[in-house]
């Protein structure tokens, strides 16, 4: 189930928000684990009790690990440790591996061995993340140990944020967890609708439009591509991308704020990045600052001289490349923003300061979206072939003829990806969501959640293109 699905708007949110607040404050803690429970075993029931049994296996680890000290300590750590990232390596990386071994046993001549493919379980990656932070932080003791089994479960299976992030930690919201009145208020509850209604227009209205013409042309062999059209398919993806997974994001966000939790911000405009230093402070931003604290500076950040950061540097998108998928494009993508990271650090980010604003702006923009071409293409020959044709200017026309309505939501997905470069839009926008309520502002907010909610709602009934990127990550 998906948050865009008419199953989810029409019939499950609005059944667990009655029952939400029909019960005692006591009991609603109860009502979002058993709604986040149906939610997840409704498209994955097979691997609900393995997601139980290893939140229960942490549980008890995290328990003993709070007791325990120094190599003890240690010991329950690496024990947790193996046991999230051995699941995660068998479902997400399993049939990645083995098709390279009978990749390389064809090289070889010698007869592939037969291999059942192993299902990925929605939402692996970020539920695994969270686990992590969650038993690290124990560790650091930078929190105790959860005393009760539903309270943990709850954390790591809250279905707002259960498929595509944002990666909350445990010490961000372990106090909403146990009492959440002072952010249960009913201008949280609409500024919560309204968001979640932005962020399902961001995916509805135009993410779902581009991408039906996206999967169009990236399925076009790129030598029947002209140029043109590969450069419009490389900015549609952009901006289709940017709009599924920001929009999911804001969708979570306001979700969570409908039932009293305030999750932090994941986007921030990051296409007006002046540099891809930047880029990664405004793009997918809990997802950085998991890797920051958990990965970066353990193996050691920079402190430990030039040559030791851009190795971590590299391990780092290295592996952040591998968590989005597990496909060699999807590593090469993480490599070669390591790159651009570290040749941020030997001069290119002053030399992009130094060019304007503006000038380092579309720079970095073009960078980034021949990075969302590796990214989508399912080889790395068909990357290379679709970038080459970008600058393959004689090539005839392909035939791909793009409708209308793909043309106006392109135009404004690029216009509303670059308004943050007024600041006065960043800034309203980053406090859109958070100011106080007059009787004035309250009355504008139902009013536009009210057409938005027509809006989407007719575009979903219509039955329209609904397919979700980070569903399969």
């Amino acid at each position: 189930m998906v948050f865009s699905s008419a199953t989810f708007l029409f019939i499950f949110l609005p059944v667990v928000l009655v029952l939400y607040y029909l019960v005692p404050a006591r009991w609603r803690n109860g009502i979002l684990l058993a709604a986040s429970l149906l939610f997840y075993s409704w498209s994955e029931p097979r691997f609900i009790a393995l997601l139980l049994v290893s939140i229960t296996a942490d549980y008890f680890i995290a328990r003993r690990m709070d007791l325990a000290e120094g190599g003890k300590r240690k010991g329950w750590l690496a024990g947790s440790l193996v046991l999230n990232l051995a699941i995660l390596a068998y479902f997400k990386y399993a049939n990645f591996f083995i098709d390279n071994v009978q990749q390389f046993y064809s090289w070889l001549g010698l007869v592939p061995f037969e291999w059942h493919k192993v299902a990925l379980p929605v939402g692996i990656s970020f539920v695994t993340f969270q686990k992590i932070s969650y038993m690290v932080d124990v560790y650091r003791r930078d929190h105790e140990a959860q005393r009760r089994w539903d309270v943990l479960a709850l954390y790591i299976l809250m279905f707002p944020q259960l498929i595509a992030g944002p990666i909350i930690r445990y010490k961000e919201i372990v106090a909403q967890l146990k009492d959440r009145s002072a952010t249960d208020t009913p201008d949280n509850r609409l500024h919560g609708l309204f968001r979640f209604l932005v962020g399902l227009s961001k995916k509805v209205l135009i993410a779902n439009v581009l991408a039906q013409q996206v999967d169009i042309i990236f399925a076009t062999a790129p030598g029947e591509l002209a140029a043109g059209t590969a450069w419009i398919g490389m900015l549609a993806y952009t901006m289709q991308i940017y709009f599924d997974f920001s929009g999911y994001s804001d969708m979570a966000l306001g979700l969570g704020r409908m039932f009293g939790f305030s999750f932090p911000e994941n986007f921030n405009f990051p296409y007006i990045s002046q540099s891809f230093t930047e880029f990664w402070k405004r793009w997918h931003i809990t997802l950085g600052h998991w890797m920051k604290d958990y990965l970066y500076i353990p193996l050691g950040g920079n402190r430990k001289g030039e040559g030791r950061t851009y190795l971590n540097l590299v391990i780092v998108f290295f592996l952040s490349g591998l968590w989005h998928g597990a496909a060699w494009t999807f590593v090469v993508w993480g490599l070669y923003h390591g790159l651009f990271l570290i040749l941020d650090k030997w001069g290119l980010r002053k030399l992009l300061d130094k060019m304007g604003k503006v000038p380092s702006v579309l720079l970095t923009f073009l960078l980034v979206m021949v990075g969302w071409v590796i990214f989508r293409a399912d080889t790395i020959g068909y990357a290379v072939a679709y970038l080459g044709r970008l600058f393959t200017f004689a090539a005839p026309a392909d035939g791909i003829l793009l409708d209308t309505r793909f043309v106006v939501m392109l135009i404004l997905a690029t216009l509303l990806a670059f308004s943050g470069l007024i600041p006065s839009v960043e800034q309203r926008a980053n406090k859109l969501f958070d100011k106080i309520l007059t009787p004035r502002r309250a009355i504008t907010v139902t009013v536009l959640a009210i057409l938005l909610y027509v809006l989407n709602s007719s575009a979903l009934l219509a039955g329209g293109f609904n397919p979700f990127i980070y569903f399969r990550f």
